[in-house]
């Protein structure tokens, strides 16, 4: 999957800049789109995700905000990729 780099800039952000946000307090959703057992296996201790199988994230679409950022991260970022797309798609 290519993206321009303007769209790039939009719906990326480094490591680095979701820790500011965590240590700053701000209010967002953290969606993590990793099957259970990787997410067991390695998480953001310092913030609370919302785990959702990429493959689930249909079914839960109803119970996401659209009124606050949300933040995807997986593995590898091709299926946090993948979600965001899906989610720019419907509205979010």
């Amino acid at each position: 999957m290519f993206l321009d780099k303007e769209t790039y800039e939009k719906i990326h952000i480094s490591p680095r800049e979701l820790k500011e946000k965590i240590d700053k307090g701000e209010d967002f959703i953290l969606l993590d789109v990793r099957e259970p057992q990787e997410y067991n296996f390695s998480r953001i201790k310092e913030k609370d995700a919302m785990l959702v199988p990429l493959m689930k994230l249909p079914s839960v679409m109803d119970k996401l905000p659209k009124d606050k950022p949300i933040y995807v991260l997986c593995r590898s970022g091709n299926r946090s990729l993948q979600a965001t797309l899906w989610l720019m798609q419907k509205g979010f």
